[in-house]
């Protein structure tokens, strides 16, 4: 009954380091996809403003 109750204890222990040990690098993995998702973002807003701020001198001009 000790050999069963020692393994448990052991198993349970086992358990709570590994998962401990791989909440991290889940949790560092989604803020890198965030940023780049976040870069795309800026960089078509960028291009849009752009193309707005062209249409916008090329209108005034013609007037």
């Amino acid at each position: 009954m000790n050999k069963l109750i020692a393994a448990l204890v052991a198993g349970l222990f086992a358990t709570a380091a590994f998962a401990q040990a791989s909440a991290p690098e889940a949790a560092s993995a989604a803020p890198a996809a965030a940023a780049s998702s976040h870069k795309a973002t800026k960089k078509a807003h960028k291009k849009s403003h752009k193309k707005a701020a062209a249409a916008a001198a090329a209108s005034a001009a013609s007037e």
